[in-house]
């Protein structure tokens, strides 16, 4: 099966050598995403901002791959800290309320102590009927 690699333009991906989506079939595999704006590589302080904008890029990425947040059937939250979760389910629940992926949430370190939210998904394309 083809493979199709789908870029943010994001300085991370050239320099730790991954893609921002995989796309496999009817599946695409989004990467750890962070609220970082990659237009011009800026981060907000803020939970709720960084946690809009990470689901933002996200978007564009399955955008790009020929599907939608409506797809996504899994996510995986990552935050240093877990008691922070709670904060962001308002703008987890306007972007996956009526989705309702399979959902976890992990509390880890993340590789810049800017970065409050990770957030990866997977995604099986609606078939075409």
């Amino acid at each position: 099966m083809k493979r199709q690699l789908i870029s943010s333009g994001s300085t991370f991906e050239q320099e730790i050598g991954y893609s921002r989506a995989v796309v496999v079939g009817d599946w695409v595999f989004v990467s750890g995403t962070t609220g970082f704006d990659y237009s011009n590589m800026s981060i907000a302080e803020g939970l709720l901002e960084q946690t809009e904008q990470c689901l933002k890029n996200i978007d564009s990425a399955l955008k790009q791959a020929g599907s939608s947040l409506a797809d996504v059937v899994r996510v995986t939250y990552v935050l240093p800290n877990g008691s922070e979760f709670s904060e962001c389910w308002p703008v987890l629940r306007k972007y996956f309320g009526e989705v309702r992926p399979a959902a976890m949430m992990i509390s880890a370190s993340l590789s810049d102590p800017r970065m409050r939210i990770e957030i990866e998904v997977t995604a099986l394309k609606q078939s075409k009927i």
